[in-house]
């Protein structure tokens, strides 16, 4: 095995990109609730739990519920396992203020959850340097993304180079982020031992996605590799779009000779859990995805994909999807081959619908493509663009008008006068994240979530998940000619 470890360790993923990849985020507070503790309960290295800055809309506005029952009552159940969220203080698709950012983050490390994966869509480490020594002082621990990704310029020498930069940061650990699921076992076994040499002594993990299919089998060569920390999720929330399943992942390992610290078997409830879920909910099922090799020339990620072809439906396009995503790569590659990650890939695929909707290419541009050229969005987009691309976007009224602008960066005693003087940090944050300044004003009417139980499930079987409920000491069931009372004693059995 060369330079590998003999001890792997394992990054839970179910409840946040799992679910975010697969259920577009749509895991609700009582799903989650039944499986806190057994995920806890499992030995993983640490869980990742929330991404706040899009969940908070998320439940608000589309589940009806209360991101923070979501963090308080988790954290209640999950006391072992450190918690992650990601991302930092700064915004992605969104220009947040700082202040804002900051407040979310100190909040979050109130409430346990005290670790962050951040990153910077460009691999831009000095651009990160201020941000993780800001996350620190707001007691939250780093860990840095280095972003994979395919392109000419996206060379072992550019991945060498900006290990290196990230590793000048000293972080607590550095986390190789597949996110388009481009690697392949050839590529890992080239790249990743000199990406190793380059992070020193600092620990490596992988967060690989399995869009193309090739990344259960990317995580093995991980692992060859040197590579001791894995990014899994529990089914039916891996494969997919999300990360390998833990336990393919544990079982291939060990078969390899590692020794994977993880007990699986309390891990099977997880998976029946969510089963249960996605079959009375009629919500997707990760499994094993096929290799597609158009991937690599347009790089748009899957939920992109559909949100493209859903934009070309609604105008009676969506005949012309292939050639939407041949556009993108058109595009990206003008655009100076950025990673297809948020917001960027974003960028990109609005860019190339608009071109192949109104048959003008460039003719009209977004703000955020305005933005980008002037380098809004990251310095180097205005070094590696098409210079005569980029200046066909800014030769425009509304490119000069842009440029002009200055961001603001209010205090958050000015958000506190702009949003409205709320009762309490987390309430300002729903206003902020939610999408309007009724945000909280509805939180508070909500109802505290309860364990989820399926629908029209067998009689047993629901009386078997109520009475493992943390939550009930006593159950009762009446019917007009039978009745039953169980009720849990000192010792937890139930009577």
């Amino acid at each position: 095995m060369g330079e590998a470890v003999k001890k792997i360790r394992f990054i839970d993923t179910t409840l946040r990109d799992g679910q975010q990849s697969l259920w577009a985020m749509g895991m609700r507070t009582g799903m989650m609730l039944p499986v806190a503790r057994r995920l806890d309960d499992a030995g993983f290295d640490a869980m990742e739990f929330v991404v706040p800055a899009s969940q908070i809309k998320k439940m608000i506005r589309h589940l009806g519920e209360d991101f923070w029952q979501w963090v308080r009552l988790g954290a209640e159940r999950i006391t072992r396992t450190p918690l992650r969220m990601t991302g930092g203080y700064r915004g992605s698709l969104t220009k947040t203020p700082e202040a804002a950012g900051r407040l979310l983050v100190s909040t979050m490390a109130k409430y346990g959850v005290r670790h962050a994966r951040v990153s910077c869509p460009w691999n831009d480490f000095d651009d990160l340097r201020e941000e993780i020594d800001g996350m620190t002082a707001l007691g939250m621990t780093s860990i840095v993304n280095i972003i994979y990704s395919e392109s000419p310029r996206h060379t072992d020498a550019y991945f060498v180079e900006r290990a290196k930069a990230a590793a000048a940061l000293k972080p607590w650990r550095i986390c190789f982020k597949d996110v388009g699921g481009l690697l392949t076992p050839d590529r890992v076994r080239q790249l990743i031992p000199k990406v190793r040499r380059a992070v020193g002594r600092i620990p490596l993990e992988f967060h690989g996605h399995c869009n193309n299919g090739l990344g259960p089998v990317n995580l093995l060569e991980m692992a060859k590799a040197g590579v001791s920390l894995m990014h899994c999720a529990v089914p039916p929330l891996a494969n997919g779009s999300s990360q390998p399943s833990v336990f393919a992942a544990v079982r291939n390992l060990r078969a390899l000779g590692f020794d994977c610290d993880l007990d699986v078997d309390s891990l099977l409830p997880v998976a029946a859990h969510l089963d249960d879920i996605a079959r009375h909910e009629g919500l997707p099922v990760g499994r094993p995805s096929e290799f597609d090799q158009s991937v690599y020339a347009h790089q748009v990620p899957g939920g992109m994909i559909s949100n493209m072809r859903h934009q070309l439906k609604i105008i009676g396009m969506e005949h012309r999807m292939d050639e939407a995503l041949e556009e993108s790569a058109r595009v990206r590659a003008e655009f100076g081959y950025p990673i297809m990650v948020t917001p960027l890939s974003q960028f990109v695929g609005s860019q190339a619908a608009i071109n192949v909707m109104t048959g003008a290419r460039y003719g009209q541009v977004t703000d955020e493509v305005i933005q980008y050229a002037l380098g809004h969005w990251g310095r180097e987009a205005t070094v590696v663009m098409d210079q005569d691309i980029r200046d066909r976007i800014l030769n425009r009224p509304r490119a000069v008008e842009l440029g002009k602008r200055t961001q603001e960066e209010p205090t958050l005693a000015e958000l506190r006068r702009k949003v409205g003087a709320q009762s309490s940090d987390e309430d300002l944050l729903l206003n902020i994240y939610g999408g309007g300044k009724d945000a909280a004003a509805i939180a508070a009417k909500l109802p505290r979530p309860t364990d989820y139980v399926p629908r029209n499930r067998p009689l047993l079987e629901l009386l078997k998940t109520l009475t493992q409920s943390d939550r009930r000491g006593t159950v009762s069931m009446t019917t007009a000619d039978f009745s039953l009372t169980l009720k849990r004693g000192g010792d937890g059995s139930v009577q």
